[in-house]
């Protein structure tokens, strides 16, 4: 398991993403729409930045890590609250959201389909 990004969801996409483009150096690693919201990745080097554009975006953050293999993680993960997935990105990745101990949001992203 490998730490991915970091999700910040947003009202003001675009400004946003001018803010931590300049202020951070970081640049556009992919722009996509997913059940009607727009997302961008902003990355320098290893750290990545998901901003998720909505209307009513709430102090909404969650940590995302990247696993090999969804099926192995979700037998793991049995007994914590699914919140939501898991989905496929048009991308081909794979992700799914749990409720850690404390209501915090943790998404697990498969980026390489299983063979």
């Amino acid at each position: 398991m490998r730490f991915h990004h970091y999700g910040l969801v947003v009202d003001r996409l675009e400004e946003s993403v001018a803010f931590y483009k300049k202020h951070f150096r970081l640049q556009e690693e992919s722009h996509f729409s997913f059940m009607e919201e727009d997302i961008v990745f902003l990355a320098a080097k290893e750290f990545r930045l998901e901003l998720i554009s909505s209307q009513s975006a709430e102090n909404n953050t969650h940590l995302c890590f990247e696993v090999d293999d969804h099926y192995e993680l979700m037998k793991r993960f049995d007994s914590n609250r699914r919140i939501e997935g898991p989905y496929k990105l048009e991308n081909g990745w794979e992700t799914i959201f749990y409720e850690g101990p404390n209501k915090e949001v943790i998404e697990f992203l498969q980026i390489k389909p299983m063979l």
